[in-house]
């Protein structure tokens, strides 16, 4: 949080500590910056009622006898709340909330978005990889591009509510390719259950965690491409064992057969039958096992390319 910028004579603090209160139980990351900022200056609050989550947009409560809104422009006109005019544009890579009490604008926030020590590594590895990387966001382009610079991403897509992020989805879908989405928002559930495989970060929503195929128990931009590269060593590792066992099969049927028989008069006793078996599994289980020992790309140093 960098600016808190109250209007129509209403006090900075009581403005952070009504809307630390409406956001209490939201798990944006907006909502957790004014939440430790009102910690941080030892204020306290009632907890909030009628909290309504509005997905892209924002939410509404009932603050201390306040109907309190806290969201974005589009939030504001869809409220027929009027912004003020000649107010300075928030700076790049600044996003600007907006509160209302009582359908009046009582202020508004500046938070900047802070990027994560591995993202860059983590978007690094993906790309090294040969796949596609694009920024989805509810926030504006303003906002968007300088963290996508940073993070090493040239395709940013601004502005985009939860139906907006499940059509490009589905568009990218349609248009030949299988996506993964990365996500931890309620605006994020969509898009991460129309992906080809959702990927969601244990530190965000219920609902992203419920949507997702993978589900990442660290937040952390590096298990992005862990999980990939695990999931591909295992896809190798199923085929392996696939591979041994057509090859086993391929070798036991005919020889349990009695195939040696008509030229060496030799057949296959049951024990042998049963210790083949036996050997075949455990070069199965032998061979899944050596996952255990397998390492990320970005620790085996690889992935800063």
């Amino acid at each position: 949080l960098v600016g808190i910028h109250p209007l129509a004579g209403h006090a900075e603090n009581d403005l952070l500590r009504l809307a630390a209160a409406a956001e209490e139980r939201s798990n944006h990351p907006l909502a957790h910056a004014m939440v430790d900022e009102a910690h941080k200056r030892d204020l306290t609050w009632k907890p909030a009622e009628d909290v309504q989550i509005l997905p892209g947009r924002g939410l509404t409560a009932k603050v201390e006898g306040n109907e309190c809104l806290l969201g974005n422009e589009v939030l504001f006109k869809e409220f027929a709340i009027a912004l003020p005019s000649g107010l300075p544009a928030p700076e790049p890579g600044v996003t600007r909330l907006w509160m209302a009490l009582q359908n009046v604008a009582a202020g508004y926030f500046d938070a900047r978005d802070a990027l994560r020590p591995d993202a860059a590594n983590a978007i690094a590895a993906l790309q090294h990889d040969g796949l596609r990387v694009l920024m989805l966001t509810g926030d504006s382009m303003a906002a968007a591009k300088p963290i996508a610079q940073q993070a090493g991403i040239a395709e940013v897509e601004a502005g985009l509510d939860p139906a907006g992020k499940l059509a490009r989805i589905r568009a990218l879908q349609q248009s030949g390719l299988r996506v993964a989405m990365v996500g931890d928002g309620i605006n994020d559930a969509a898009a991460l259950a129309q992906a080809d495989a959702g990927i969601a970060m244990g530190s965000g929503a219920d609902l992203a965690q419920e949507a997702g195929d993978v589900l990442l128990l660290r937040a952390r931009p590096a298990g992005i491409p862990a999980s990939i590269g695990l999931a591909r060593a295992t896809l190798r590792v199923m085929q392996q064992n696939l591979g041994w066992a057509m090859v086993y099969n391929l070798l036991g049927i005919p020889l349990a057969a009695g195939l040696l028989y008509p030229a060496f008069h030799i057949l296959l006793s049951p024990w042998v039958a049963a210790a083949a078996m036996a050997l075949s599994s455990v070069c199965v289980l032998g061979n899944s096992l050596r996952l255990r020992g397998w390492n990320p790309p970005i620790a085996r140093g690889t992935a800063a390319r």
